[in-house]
């Protein structure tokens, strides 16, 4: 009896415990890949509309924006992320990241790298940026373009 009482609760420790690298957020090491520019208007899981510029990413279970720290271990470069979309969904892979923190870590060209997530510190989320109106969006590009009125 003694020995039944001792299986069950190993099992029930070792059911228990928390692995921090299989949860993910929690220093996971892995594959990203990124996505960008032919999805870039449609609505990402969260439902918010994938845009050129935002340090977003795709995580299979973590919750919408939740702030991952995302470090490329093949030289360094590190950049915070809002998980908003779900996936990857390629073989092997821990994240997707948008083309813009793709090209932050330095990445842009080679399409996959080795990384290492970790949550950021000090906070859960990323501030989740409003929807910019149509006019002021014309008007930065316009600005952008020209050079005018900077």
């Amino acid at each position: 009896m003694a020995r039944l009482v001792g299986c069950l609760a190993l099992l029930l420790a070792v059911g228990c415990a928390r692995n921090l690298r299989s949860e993910g957020g929690g220093g996971e090491e892995g594959e990203a890949s990124w996505y960008g520019p032919g999805l870039y208007g449609r609505k990402t899981a969260s439902g918010e509309v994938l845009r050129p510029g935002t340090m977003t990413a795709a995580h299979r279970t973590l919750p919408f924006g939740t702030c991952l720290r995302v470090t490329n271990l093949e030289n360094g470069r590190v950049v915070e992320v809002r998980v908003n979309d779900r996936g990857p969904y390629a073989a092997g892979r821990i994240l997707d990241v948008s083309e813009s923190a793709a090209r932050a870590l330095g990445m842009h060209g080679k399409g996959v790298t080795r990384v290492r997530l970790e949550r950021c510190a000090g906070r859960t989320a990323l501030e989740i940026p409003e929807a910019e109106p149509e006019e002021l969006r014309v008007a930065r590009a316009w600005i952008q373009e020209t050079g005018e009125g900077l």
